[in-house]
């Protein structure tokens, strides 16, 4: 009797073409994951990155500006001139710190002289001054004094010499007043004025002093009267 020919028997070993017909298939269905894969791995590496980088420099022009003085003088004397080449302040003193973070002078035993368009000289001087940058501003600390020598105005009339002292004083050059929240004295040629706070302003001639207020005037001789 003839042998029969049958195939492979129920339960065998896969054939490699099946093998590999299912491995495309499980390649085709996973391909399609890979780019969301790839995008998800990518944003969690920029995340990693942007956590651990160290943060940059600020740019030169935004740097904080530094408390500490910049540049100091010692034994200094600066003068400045206006545009017609006249002097108009003289300032001296045993030390200068220049503060960049407020433009601002800070000046030990200051000697500021300040002349006028007239050519009216004005001394101020203090244990201490704090001046803005143009100098417009100053402000003197400690044995505080101001000077306006006498003068004659345009209209020829004279102008006493009058002086301001007290432990603190602000003086505003370009306007030509000075004022204090604390006590001062005025002297007005003979005369003498005290006040707990005072403003002065040179413009119009006018103390305004408040508080307990003290003044001794001293009595004109009259013309042609016999000493």
């Amino acid at each position: 009797m003839a042998a029969s020919h049958r195939g492979p028997a129920r339960g065998s070993a896969p054939t490699w073409r099946s093998l590999l017909d299912r491995l495309s298939r499980v390649w085709e269905r996973t391909a399609i994951y890979i780019p969301v894969l790839l995008m998800g791995v990518l944003a969690l590496g920029t995340y990693w990155l942007v956590r651990n980088t160290p943060e940059s420099l600020q740019p030169e022009g935004q740097r904080a500006v530094s408390t500490e003085p910049d540049y100091y003088m010692r034994k200094f004397g600066i003068k400045t001139f206006d545009d017609a080449g006249q002097l108009k302040s003289d300032v001296s003193g045993i030390e200068v710190r220049h503060y960049p973070d407020t433009d601002t002078l800070e000046i030990d035993k200051a000697l500021i002289r300040s002349y006028s368009i007239e050519g009216r000289l004005t001394t101020s001087t203090g244990d201490r001054a704090l001046s803005n940058g143009d100098g417009s501003e100053v402000q003197l600390i400690g044995n505080a004094r101001v000077v306006r020598d006498a003068s004659v105005d345009p209209d020829g009339r004279e102008v006493p010499r009058l002086e301001f002292r007290g432990e603190f004083l602000h003086v505003f050059v370009n306007v030509e007043r000075v004022k204090s929240h604390l006590p001062v004295v005025i002297k007005r040629d003979r005369d003498e004025f005290e006040g707990d706070t005072f403003a002065y302003d040179n413009m119009d001639r006018v103390a305004d002093l408040k508080g307990r207020v003290r003044a001794v005037l001293v009595p004109r001789k009259a013309a042609g009267s016999v000493p």
